[in-house]
């Protein structure tokens, strides 16, 4: 046996693979850290049957601030992947089981040659389109399924686990910095607290979209939820923003990221009228762009000045909102010129 974490999690991770049949009793295995996310262990094992990525739950959170979170969000990342898996299964990885006893699950180990992490990806290079517009489809596709499918709502009533992961450290934290932006952090809150329009994957962030050549792959869905599909939409579009504003020789290409990804998403948006979608999407995103600041995620790439450079930009926008995406763009245009 070959121990390159606590032995606590290594015992853990060698249940896990022998509850689920991935591994031959008294069978060696090895166990290994992957660098990733704030809110899991996540682990490669390999064993006598294979490679595996094993993921368990934490309940603090890898943050400064004090951050917990219910440990049974690993239920529901398992079931969203499941969910996707039935009509995208190149989407996401293959699924090898879930123990409830012990809190986590197998899935398969993704190393292709070609494999791109986007996070990285887009700290280093323009966004290409192509990349932009599939996975603007994916999650464009995965709303409109969930929007017309029975019984998702029972299965993915996760609110309080949503609350906790999201509404409360990336918007109602901004209250007690902000506290002259009350009233539409406050109702902006609300309105997704009650919402339960779609299945909400909660973190589409560059760092859990790998691209295999030009296929996306969704990873981490601890947040997922029955909820507003506008906090997946803003979610992601925020880190085009954050990312324009910390290399301003790509900003255009940037922005037009954001361009493009609305353009393709919108031909999947049939279940409400689009307007109406962009007014909340309008309102939502600077926030999220004020909430990688100040709020209890703060992203770690961006210095002082450019972090004060997105106050001016998003407490501006938070007090009084644009209708468009458009304008919001416009206002980053100015800012960069």
């Amino acid at each position: 046996m070959v121990f390159m974490v606590e032995p606590e999690l290594f015992d853990r991770c060698h249940r896990l693979m022998g509850e689920l049949g991935l591994t031959r009793p008294g069978a060696s295995i090895s166990v290994r850290p992957l660098t990733g996310g704030v809110s899991s262990d996540v682990l490669r094992v390999d064993t006598d049957h294979g490679r595996y990525c094993v993921k368990f739950a934490l309940e603090q959170l890898r943050v400064s601030a004090d951050w917990k979170a219910p440990v049974h969000r690993n239920a529901a990342e398992y079931r969203w992947l499941e969910f996707v898996a039935a009509f995208a299964p190149d989407n996401v990885p293959k699924l090898f089981g879930r123990s409830a006893a012990l809190g986590g699950f197998a899935m398969e180990l993704l190393d292709a040659p070609d494999l791109r992490n986007w996070k990285t990806d887009l700290l280093a290079n323009r966004p290409r389109e192509a990349d932009v517009r599939g996975l603007a489809r994916l999650i464009g596709m995965i709303h409109a399924r969930s929007s017309a499918e029975e019984g998702l709502a029972t299965k993915f009533a996760n609110q309080e686990d949503f609350e906790a992961l999201r509404i409360e450290p990336y918007l109602r934290s901004l209250i007690v910095v902000y506290p002259k932006l009350t009233e539409p952090i406050g109702r902006m809150a609300q309105d997704l607290a009650l919402a339960r329009t779609v299945l909400v994957h909660g973190d589409v962030s560059p760092k859990n979209i790998l691209f295999v050549g030009a296929r996306p792959v969704l990873l981490d869905a601890e947040c997922a939820t029955m909820g507003d599909p506008v906090f997946d939409v803003a979610f992601c579009l925020n880190h085009f923003l954050l990312k324009a504003i910390r290399a301003p020789a790509r900003a255009r290409a940037l922005l037009d990221a954001v361009r493009h990804f609305l353009d393709e998403y919108g031909q999947a948006l049939t279940w409400e009228d689009q307007s109406a979608f962009e007014v909340r999407l309008a309102r939502l995103l600077p926030m999220l762009l004020l909430a990688r600041i100040d709020g209890k995620s703060p992203v770690e790439y961006l210095d002082e000045v450019q972090r004060q450079a997105v106050r001016s930009l998003a407490v501006p926008l938070i007090a009084g909102p644009p209708e468009t995406v458009g304008a919001i763009l416009t206002a980053f245009e100015g800012d960069l010129h």
